[in-house]
């Protein structure tokens, strides 16, 4: 309506050049979301694979470290938070870049430095588009002697069976050498 829009109207018009590249790049665009769509990029969701794994310093000074890992996950809005016995955890937290994977899912790591005290029980809670509900994996501190009294019940547990398995081996092998004794009053 105005002077000036006329006068832009008409020299974007005149770059004939211009209007072409621009209608084959809106007709890219309109075959590639058409293509999109049919392979379900469009609206498509992916719910996320959440796992948590502590790593040790080393050094009693340092603190260690819980990672955690969520993959697989589609779009790549996600929220990830650490929680210590319920509380959100912001100290200590360390996350990686949001990375995209070969199958245009992403994945992410967030970290979190702790000192394990036995009884506290961390978090991983994860909140995404593909759930309906955030999503929280546990893992609880083990004090030293808690974990020596598991590893001292696995391996009486596995000598067992060990000594089992010789017990049972031992008395075939006695079974078969043996002849098997025929009732006599059968015979007569």
């Amino acid at each position: 309506d105005t002077e000036r829009g006329e006068l832009a109207a008409k020299y974007w018009n005149s770059q004939k050049d211009w209007l072409e590249y621009n209608r084959g790049a809106m007709d890219k665009c309109r075959y590639n979301y058409g293509v999109a769509e049919q392979a379900h990029v469009v609206g498509r969701r992916v719910k996320p694979e959440v796992k948590v794994s502590p790593t040790k310093s080393g050094a009693q000074a340092h603190p260690d470290t819980l990672i955690c890992s969520v993959a697989g996950f589609y779009p790549g809005g996600i929220e990830v938070k650490w929680l210590k016995n319920g509380q959100e955890q912001t100290a200590g937290v360390v996350s990686t870049e949001l990375m995209q994977n070969a199958d245009w899912t992403f994945q992410i790591l967030v970290m979190l430095e702790m000192t394990p005290r036995s009884g506290d029980v961390y978090t991983c809670q994860v909140e995404h588009s593909s759930l309906p509900g955030p999503v929280t994996v546990l893992w609880e501190a083990q004090s030293d002697s808690a974990r020596s009294k598991m590893l001292t019940g696995v391996g009486g547990f596995v000598l067992g069976l060990i000594f089992l398995a010789l017990g049972l081996l031992v008395y075939l092998r006695n079974k078969k050498g043996r002849p098997v004794p025929q009732p006599t009053a059968l015979l007569s």
